[in-house]
């Protein structure tokens, strides 16, 4: 059954590029900017865990998702959101992209201001267009089912003025996830969202996955682009308003460009998951289940995937272990691990960096390790 659950895992993100479906008025943006620390040290600085064959499928996780959007989306209608850092990797590792489609920002921030821009930059080809912004750091199994659930929530942001989320149901009590309350239903699998909670602590989750309630955010968000100009004016009032003042018939790409050079670095640290759930009141979502998996943390992807011998979970490494047990371990392919009396550990090597932390939540004890390997030994660990 591991073996199984696995290949179908590793499958799918390996699936060959067929398109399916094609409409001009559809566009899609990756997001691929992030600095991916929770899974360091296999996801680091200069190379994040986006850009990385994490499953040795022959794919990084943004090629496999690039893959995926384009089974229904023309590439020209496909834009990576990234920063000046990475940029070299989605233009290497996606070499049919249009160059001008990757949106190359010149400061980290969060993920709002990064779909603001590819709003405005998609509003500028068409104001009808429909829109999907999905992470670059997903599993999805049936792909297929993903694929129907994303057209039909594309031809539903053309009818009605409304942010569309996804939701999963819940199959544990994940504290690393997003919870979104099922409110009043407004169609078959839709309803409003009543609340969200960003990250709850495991008793909480734990009630949250209890009541059948609560749906897991996947992050993955469908509007009109209309519509979530609206919504990102909410957000940035002050910040879109200049954009404004830049008449979409008259200002060229080098005038965007430059806007973003010189204005980037104002916007404000926000994620579009706060941005638009917690501040907007008319966010809907539809129930998805297509089998999805967040690839954000250690701990998250060994709750995903089924286990071997042990409850051990291993990685595209060579492995020799006894008496131990509920670990994920992922090594250098030219490295043998032998391991002895570990009970939920993570183990994790890449380049100069062996981590061995306990598994249970460890996404604050990376961030403080990071934060004082840093600071004790410089940037070329982190």
């Amino acid at each position: 059954m591991w073996v199984w659950k696995k290949w179908r895992i590793l499958a799918e993100l390996n699936r060959p590029f067929i398109m399916i479906n094609s409409n001009k008025d559809n566009y899609c943006v990756i997001l691929a900017g992030g600095k991916g620390r929770r899974l360091w040290p296999c996801s680091r600085s200069k190379r994040p865990k986006q850009f990385v064959d994490f499953f040795s499928t022959g794919k990084t996780l943004l090629q496999s998702t690039f893959d995926r959007v384009g089974r229904f989306m023309p590439v020209e209608n496909i834009y990576v959101s990234t920063n000046h850092e990475y940029a070299h990797f989605v233009l290497e590792q996606l070499p049919e992209l249009p160059r001008e489609n990757v949106l190359s920002e010149p400061i980290h921030r969060n993920t709002a201001p990064s779909v603001a821009w590819a709003t405005y930059r998609i509003m500028r080809r068409s104001e009808k267009a429909r829109m999907v912004v999905v992470p670059s750091d997903q599993a999805v199994i049936n792909v297929d089912k993903f694929v129907d659930n994303i057209l039909c929530g594309l031809d539903w942001a053309a009818e009605n003025d409304c942010v569309l989320t996804i939701g999963v149901k819940p199959t544990r009590p994940e504290p690393g996830y997003g919870y979104l309350q099922v409110g009043e239903m407004v169609g078959d699998d839709l309803c409003r969202v009543k609340s969200f909670t960003e990250k709850p602590d495991r008793d909480f989750a734990r009630m949250f996955m209890e009541s059948g309630e609560f749906y897991w955010n996947t992050g993955i968000y469908v509007s009109s682009v209309r519509h979530m100009v609206e919504c990102l004016h909410r957000i940035f009032p002050e910040m879109l308003r200049r954009v404004d003042t830049m008449t979409p018939g008259a200002s060229t790409l080098d005038d965007e460009l430059l806007y973003i050079e010189e204005n980037f670095p104002a916007y404000p640290n926000i994620s579009i998951d706060f941005g638009l759930l917690e501040n907007d009141t008319d966010v809907c979502m539809m129930k998805g289940d297509f089998g999805w998996a967040d690839l954000g943390t250690w701990h998250s992807i060994y709750e995903s995937l089924s286990k071997g011998v042990d409850d051990n979970v291993v990685i595209g490494s060579n492995v020799m272990h006894e008496d131990s047990r509920g670990n994920i371990i992922k090594l250098p392919k030219d490295h043998l691990g032998i391991i002895n009396g570990l009970e939920g550990f993570i183990v994790a090597e890449e380049g100069n960096v062996l981590l061995i932390c306990k598994k249970e939540d460890s996404s604050a004890l990376i961030r403080k390790y990071i934060s004082e390997t840093q600071i004790k030994y410089g940037d070329e660990f982190v």
